[in-house]
């Protein structure tokens, strides 16, 4: 199937009607690629990340675009090296995925505006000596094309379980949440919740901000194999607002699922 092959693999030099294909076959099927990328994503990993893409060819930016956001991130792509040094110097990101070869300046003078920060190259640069060269100068991984979408998936997540600092605490309004104990304060005293509860807070918390399905939420708390269906999720988010207060933060997303609203 052709959405099924654009989403695990990509060979350059396709013609551009089978890449408009792709990424309109992409788009119809989100929900089941989302279920095939969100496997590669460890539980314990699921906050969102700010990912740049530095990538010049369209079909390849939005193929990594698409797959990186079902995963719960948020990207921005960039087309050329220049607008990419000046997108470095006003914001932060947890990540780059980074092309050599690009209009204006090239990968490696990226690389040395990205100040510390984890990268990974893709790129058509296949020599041995290209990526001595790569790794030498501070990139973190290099992947090369044609590559697979779902390896550089999780190359992405273990480049970022290994750079991102794990948060101890997590406080909003008058709620804090104890990763390492496990337990959530109201008004600094512990509430009465299940296990459940509690994954399914901790769950919202690492996503914050992010609109979640009742179908993607039964699988992160509940897992795959669960037999239930999406009514329990809303039990739980209605007992979880009434035990914390949290009516106006953890709102409902219409025809979709559940967010956590947390100030910028």
């Amino acid at each position: 199937m052709l959405w099924l092959r654009a989403l695990l693999f990509y060979e350059p030099g396709s013609s551009s009607d089978i890449n408009g294909d792709i990424l309109s076959l992409f788009t119809s099927r989100q929900h089941f690629q989302g279920r095939i990328i969100e496997r590669f994503y460890d539980k314990e990993w699921q906050r969102m990340a700010e990912i740049l893409i530095v990538e010049d060819e369209l079909s390849i930016n939005e193929l990594i675009r698409k797959n990186l956001e079902l995963a719960g991130h948020h990207c921005i792509q960039v087309f050329d090296g220049d607008d990419a040094i000046e997108l470095l110097i006003q914001k932060n990101f947890d990540l780059i995925i980074l092309d050599i070869m690009l209009p204006g300046a090239d990968g490696y003078e990226v690389l040395d505006q990205a100040e510390g920060l984890p990268v990974i190259f893709l790129t058509a640069r296949s020599e041995l000596s290209d990526k001595l060269r790569g790794l030498s100068k501070g990139a973190d991984d290099y992947i090369t094309k044609p590559f697979q979408m779902l390896e550089l998936a999780a190359r992405v997540e273990a480049l970022l379980r290994r750079t991102k600092k794990a948060e101890k605490y997590f406080e909003l309004d008058h709620v804090k949440l104890d990763f390492e104990k496990r337990l959530i304060f109201v008004d600094e005293k512990p509430v009465d919740c299940t296990p459940k509860e509690y994954e399914l807070f901790e769950t919202l918390v690492k996503n914050r901000n992010i609109a979640l399905s009742r179908e993607r939420l039964l699988d992160m708390v509940w897992g795959y194999d669960f037999e239930g269906g999406t009514r329990t999720v809303d039990v739980h988010i209605q007992r979880l607002r009434s035990k914390l207060g949290l009516e106006r933060r953890i709102v409902t997303v219409y025809k979709l699922g559940y967010r956590l609203e947390v100030p910028q």
